[in-house]
């Protein structure tokens, strides 16, 4: 009856812990040079750079992996120069989308060749397509337009773990490359098969302890790897660790139990039944707080604390940035006499007053590493397509995270308590978005491959961002179940209030007719999302 498949509605995924920054849409990987002691650029920057909210899109090429069509790729840039993307529908609606296809694909395969741990945000971006060097340097270097607000920037650099994990749910490739690890798979499969477990755990221990009949208990599907018979319940590991089941004996003919059994869970009142069903809900969301709870007093949650200035990660080479002496690392304390304040809005700041003054020389106050004093630059920014100024950078939030632990048990749990209402409400927006937008978000629905995917790219990235992973999927899991729909444990509790406001039960075929649907509804919907998301996976893109 009680039946997990791991497979989840989200729209958001944030995630966040000492590694790059992604986006809701599409996953941008800029190394901070800043915060690099080795001061190596990010090959994967160069290969992905459209943040959803944050940039206007635009597109360059390079003289790497030659491949593909000169000239539809400069239609592509025509007419994408001036295209501002506000969402990822837009980006979807891009005349541009094979070439945005392909530069993703290529994208995914520079990610796996790079070690990327510094958290830094590009928020003047180009988009990035690998193929024949038929674009200017100076035209498709140009730094883009922002049009957004600061606050999708800030959630960005607030939120880690759970955005690689969004990320994945939304199918961007890149994430996938993470199964090349064996060891970072089995830990993510692990985490999986635990949330599952706790899931099925709680529908098993509310019956049980009330005295209900249950006749078995898997963790997993298909073949059986282990099963021992208790005084009445079989237990089972099967091979498949991505889902698991609690049966009751209630429609077995075959079962031994008389069909007016009072310990049969059909025949057991609402408020038993009820307990039962929701149980492994609230098994999750106890086990989602103990793992923010073990997190915040063993390796701590991420902070990230604003410093003044705005970072210039890369410079564009004959740039107007590089005539003005500007160099990558360089942090801009203030430009034409703005001082830049220590928050996200200082980057639309200086966004907007390079774009409003195309041909007037800037002042520019810059912190240079390696000199104990300031230093002042004379910047005149060049006239872009749209008559907009621009410079030829990259810029960056001036930001450090580091590790909180709690001091204290008081301490502990509030800190927890934060976390896990700050996920919660990423999981319920995301969520929503799928529901309220479905037209442009139905592709974002994906299974437990993307699951253990990007479980295994945060297991290889930080051990400790697997807490983060296990929590959220946790939450994810019990926020999914609780949705009226049929063969979910929202479903069923749907049909319970609805026996106790109507004063009795919808007919047995009735009810049977809408849960079977449902189950199968939902296998096949797990099939084809299991199928996509493997399709996704790097190495499956590489045999292709």
């Amino acid at each position: 009856m009680a039946t997990s498949i791991c497979f989840t509605p989200s729209s958001t995924l944030h995630t966040h812990a000492m590694i790059p920054s992604q986006s809701s849409s599409l996953q941008a990987c800029y190394r901070n040079p800043s915060l690099c002691p080795s001061r190596q650029k990010c090959r994967a920057s160069r290969n992905v750079a459209v943040l959803n909210n944050l940039t206007t899109a635009r597109v360059r090429g390079t003289a790497r992996q030659g491949k593909g069509s000169a000239a539809s790729a400069k239609r592509s840039f025509a007419s994408s120069s001036n295209h501002h993307s506000k969402d990822s529908s837009r980006l979807r609606r891009n005349p541009w989308l094979p070439s945005l296809e392909k530069s993703k694909k290529l994208a995914s395969r520079a990610l796996r060749d790079d070690t990327v741990s510094e958290p830094a945000v590009a928020v003047e971006a180009d988009y990035i397509i690998e193929e024949e060097d038929f674009i200017e340097e100076d035209a498709a270097l140009e730094a883009s337009g922002t049009t957004a607000s600061a606050s999708p920037l800030e959630e960005l650099l607030k939120k880690s773990w759970e955005h690689k994990y969004l990320l994945a749910l939304a199918g961007v490739p890149g994430l996938f490359s993470g199964l090349e690890g064996p060891g970072s798979v089995a830990q993510s499969i692990a985490v999986l098969a635990a949330v599952i477990s706790v899931h099925e755990a709680g529908h098993f221990l509310a019956a049980r302890l009330q005295g209900i009949h249950v006749t078995k208990f898997a963790i997993g599907f298909g073949p059986t790897l282990a099963k021992w018979q208790g005084k009445e319940v079989e237990y089972s590991l099967r091979a498949i660790p991505l889902g698991g089941y609690v049966a009751f004996p209630d429609d077995d003919p075959n079962s031994g139990f008389k069909t007016d059994d009072p310990d049969l869970l059909k025949n057991r009142g609402i408020a038993a039944r009820a307990l039962v069903i929701s149980a492994g809900v609230i098994a999750n969301i106890i086990f989602a707080y103990t793992v923010l709870f073990g997190q915040v007093l063993s390796v701590g949650l991420v902070e990230q604390e604003y410093l003044p200035g705005v970072i210039i990660p890369e410079i564009i080479a004959r740039s107007a940035a590089s005539r003005g002496g500007l160099e990558a690392g360089d942090v801009v304390l203030s430009v034409g006499g703005r001082t830049l304040g220590s928050n996200v809005a200082s980057v639309f700041d200086l966004v907007d007053t390079i774009k409003d003054n195309p041909g007037r020389t800037l002042d520019f106050e810059v912190r240079r590493q390696g000199f104990p004093d300031l230093i002042d630059l004379k910047i005149t920014p060049d006239l872009a397509f749209d008559g907009a100024g621009k410079i030829g950078v990259q810029l960056s939030t001036n930001a450090s995270l580091h590790r909180v632990k709690a001091n204290n048990l008081g301490e502990a749990v509030t800190k927890a308590s934060k976390e896990f209402m700050r996920l919660t409400t990423t999981v319920t927006e995301g969520l929503k978005q799928v529901f309220f937008n479905f037209a442009q978000t139905a592709d974002k629905l994906s299974g437990p491959v993307a699951i253990v995917a990007v479980g295994a790219e945060v297991a290889r990235s930080d051990i400790a961002g697997l807490f983060q992973f296990a929590a959220i999927v946790n939450i994810n899991l019990a926020v999914v179940n609780l949705l009226p729909l049929p063969a979910l444990d929202g479903g069923y509790l749907f049909l319970i209030a609805l026996e106790a406001l109507r004063g009795k039960k919808l007919p047995e075929g009735v009810e049977k007719g809408i849960m079977s649907s449902g189950i199968l509804l939902l296998l096949a919907v797990g099939v084809v999302l299991m199928v996509r998301d493997t399709l996704n996976l790097g190495i499956v893109q590489q045999l292709l």
